[in-house]
């Protein structure tokens, strides 16, 4: 990746709707050789897609648990497991592996508590090989994994 290249993905993270004829100028290219570049960006997986960004309080959806879990079996085989099982949790936003006291670390998104606590009870603590977890839940979020701020009408 050379500095164009770099532009070009700075520019699409903030506006990824810009048109390829916005980004070239915004980049300082022709419309054929910025094209060609995003093309090559989007087929060597630099860029891995396009999406909306939706605010998830406005669809209902602003409750965030953040559930640490702890295997019973950590050989490769169990992780393998738990990996392809905890992907198929719609409410489950992330899933990092942790270097830690505990082995995974949850982004837990539902309407309330008592959806995420059903989502716990009945989804996350039956994956394979759960030995046990814990929940933390975010009071505000003030930074999203998009880097978009929240505020609640501050200045």
């Amino acid at each position: 990746m050379d500095e164009f290249d770099r532009k070009i993905v700075a520019a699409l993270v903030e506006d990824g709707r810009m048109t390829v004829t916005d980004l070239a100028q915004t980049v300082g290219l022709s419309k054929t050789p910025c094209q060609v570049r995003l093309r090559r960006l989007i087929d060597t997986g630099v860029i891995r897609g396009f999406r909306a960004i939706v605010d998830p309080a406005k669809l209902g959806m602003d409750h965030v648990a953040f559930a640490e879990v702890k295997l019973s079996d950590t050989r490769e085989k169990a992780l393998d497991e738990f990996n392809a099982a905890v992907r198929r949790i719609p409410e489950v936003e992330e899933c990092h592996m942790i270097a830690s006291s505990f082995d995974y670390l949850l982004k837990v998104r539902t309407a309330d508590i008592r959806r995420y606590r059903a989502v716990l009870g009945e989804k996350i603590s039956s994956l394979p090989h759960v030995a046990s977890t814990s929940t933390y839940v975010a009071m505000e979020t003030v930074l999203d994994a998009g880097g978009h701020p929240r505020n609640r009408g501050r200045a």
